[in-house]
């Protein structure tokens, strides 16, 4: 929990930095009526804001209000009739598996762009890795900087656990069926803000490589003494994430039961995600929008 509240913190001055304004126009909720909203860990920062927005709550109501569970758990609590409203990255194959057991059938709604990004210590030379590179790395084919073009180290490639978010983009845009090799325990943290943790404390060297999504390492859980990674010659920002010069680009989803009713509040707010004024919002607030 302390962690979370971190990230919390984290998201919170995101959005204060960010400017946001309050909307006028849109669906009307109560307390009572606003849908229960879950999702990925990179979408907090949007629930907090759709919480005040809509109800005028303050900024720990807001958090109260917007602990989501992550990709893969967020999935399966829609699945099991827990939540409304689901702000999240795309499932894993092992998560689309067992929804597919459990009979779940949902509606996405692309409300917004990210991108896979990989991170590296400041101490490393090497500032750009091709696409042929980096899946040679995860691969357990290219296992020495020197082979990038940086200095004699050995790689430490750290990597997600197989149902998160980060880690479907790594095995979707990047291996594209290729497997990838199984690292050391200690190279696979079990959240978002561990991998980033643990490639700033790797040996204090430059070894070490790791992934995450740009919104989240960016604007949540940046650490002093890294850096993110050109691929094939390109930065990755907001611009270049939305042009698709970027090259590991993929949609977020606002995410709702197919037999949502027409008019309910999670269908409500999803619809209004979509339209300009709810894609305002996802600009606003540091995300970019799906056009």
């Amino acid at each position: 929990m302390k962690k979370f509240a971190i990230l919390l913190a984290a998201a919170l001055l995101a959005l204060s930095i960010s400017g946001c304004k309050k909307t006028a126009d849109g669906p009307k909720f109560t307390k009572e009526s606003y849908p229960t909203i879950d999702g990925s860990t990179a979408n907090i920062p949007m629930g907090v804001e759709l919480a005040k927005r809509f109800l005028g709550v303050n900024d720990l109501e807001a958090e109260e209000m917007s602990q989501f569970s992550g990709t893969s758990r967020a999935y399966e609590n829609l699945a099991n009739g827990g939540y409304g409203l689901l702000l999240v990255y795309e499932a894993a194959e092992e998560t689309r598996a067992k929804l597919l057991e459990m009979g779940a059938d949902f509606e996405y709604i692309p409300i917004g762009r990210d991108a896979l990004v990989f991170i590296a210590n400041e101490a490393n030379p090497v500032e750009s890795l091709t696409t042929q590179q980096l899946c040679d790395i995860y691969a357990g084919e290219l296992t020495n900087w020197k082979q990038a073009g940086g200095p004699d180290l050995e790689i430490a490639a750290f990597q997600r656990n197989a149902t998160s978010g980060s880690q479907t983009l790594m095995e979707k845009l990047v291996m594209r069926g290729r497997p990838m090799m199984e690292a050391p325990v200690e190279f696979t943290p079990g959240e978002m803000g561990g991998l980033i943790d643990g490639l700033a404390e790797y040996n204090n060297s430059g070894a070490a490589i790791g992934y995450s999504v740009y919104y989240y390492a960016s604007m949540m859980y940046s650490k002093p003494g890294l850096k993110f990674l050109a691929v094939d010659g390109t930065m990755p920002e907001n611009a270049s994430i939305a042009s698709g010069a970027y090259p590991f680009v993929n949609e977020f989803y606002a995410v709702l039961r197919a037999d949502e009713p027409a008019n309910s509040p999670a269908r409500q707010l999803a619809e209004w995600l979509q339209g300009s004024e709810g894609q305002a919002l996802v600009e606003a607030c540091g995300y970019v929008t799906v056009g």
